[in-house]
């Protein structure tokens, strides 16, 4: 398995990545990439498997936010998820982030992935996404 960091302003890339979300979460409107945040695709004998993206926090200026992620069913369990919350992790070292935070609503692999790579729970005092969601937080390193 690959993991590399992809430009969305490639209509190649961006059809890709629509589809990879339509796929993977199918009950969630994708998001369209734009020129604040970082998208990587996995690939396994050349065909995309996963994708993820990370973007600056629109409420604290040292903190990266992991938006969106996920993992085409078929190659689910194999650790795609973790390698790609890694990969995140080092981008966000290298921008100067000193934060990640994200959050999952309804998602045991998901908030698994993260507390395997070393995030805690947290509340915020201003909860961003639905009643149910949990949050998470880790310190870059």
């Amino acid at each position: 398995m690959q993991i590399r960091q992809v430009d969305p302003s490639n209509l190649h890339v961006l059809s890709m990545l629509m589809k990879l979300q339509k796929d993977c979460l199918p009950h969630d409107y994708p998001i369209f990439p734009d020129d604040k945040t970082y998208w990587w695709v996995a690939e396994e004998n050349g065909l995309p498997i996963g994708f993820a993206c990370l973007t600056w926090s629109r409420r604290w200026s040292d903190t990266g936010y992991l938006s969106r992620a996920g993992v085409i069913r078929q190659a689910r369990g194999k650790g795609v998820q973790k390698r790609l919350i890694k990969v995140r992790m080092a981008k966000a070292k290298r921008l100067g982030m000193n934060w990640l935070i994200t959050d999952t609503t309804d998602n045991p692999p998901s908030a698994n992935s993260l507390i395997a790579c070393g995030f805690k729970m947290f509340e915020p005092s201003k909860p961003w996404a639905n009643k149910q969601s949990l949050y998470w937080r880790r310190r870059i390193d």
